[in-house]
């Protein structure tokens, strides 16, 4: 079968599992926007959330890489091959609010209501966000356009294939994420420029995260005395 009609084949499937994704995704987003200890006031740790399907035109162009690194995705395998079809993210204000959203998404699992695809993972080039992570029993990974992210696949079931990328990410880290993919996603750019400004501006994002953190603490300190 050519490439052609295969990946038409892949798109049609894609269309007919789209009630099925929507279920799953209204479900993890009504998890995160009504959790009564992620929403709590008057400082909510959650501050924002965005959800997203992946467009036909952009698994097109998945697709075509995939089979350009010698990858065939099909319909049979397409929720194992490609697992962020449906994506949500998840925002915090600063980094010291993490561990609870992660804590609450593992009990999530624990529960049996969701199930790992993978197992999590944090993107960092920050040695104390990767001892952070880590801690955590996060595995972390590095990659050379510096985005940092945690991100975790989650699926109804066992036997239901349809999965749901969650990122988390803090606001400062967000920026960073939505300059890089309006330039460097999903084909990178070849400007070198571009790519050195890019870590500048993670270690900028980086920087402003800790001093958040660092803000919040004293904060909370104050509120002690």
């Amino acid at each position: 079968m050519s490439d052609g009609k295969m990946n038409k084949e892949v798109l049609d499937f894609y269309a007919s599992k789209k009630f099925e994704l929507e279920q799953f995704l209204a479900a993890i987003q009504t998890f995160f926007e009504k959790h009564p200890t992620l929403n709590k006031k008057p400082f909510p740790i959650i501050h924002s959330i965005k959800s997203r399907f992946k467009d036909p035109d952009h698994l097109t162009d998945k697709l075509q890489r995939k089979s350009n690194k010698g990858v065939t995705v099909t319909k049979e395998n397409l929720f194992t091959k490609i697992n962020d079809l449906i994506g949500i993210r998840i925002l915090h204000l600063y980094q010291d609010q993490f561990p609870t959203i992660h804590e609450e998404i593992m009990k999530k699992v624990e529960s049996g209501d969701w199930q790992l695809f993978e197992d999590p993972k944090a993107y960092t080039w920050d040695p104390e966000s990767d001892k952070t992570y880590k801690d955590l029993s996060i595995k972390t990974e590095l990659k050379e356009s510096f985005y940092t992210s945690v991100h975790y696949v989650v699926k109804p079931n066992n036997q239901n294939p349809v999965c749901c990328e969650i990122q988390v990410r803090t606001l400062f880290e967000e920026i960073w994420g939505e300059i890089d993919h309006t330039i460097n996603y999903p084909h990178p750019t070849d400007s070198i420029a571009c790519k050195e400004q890019l870590r500048v501006l993670s270690k900028l994002v980086s920087t402003g995260t800790r001093l958040a953190d660092s803000i919040f603490r004293s904060h909370n300190d104050y509120k002690k005395e």
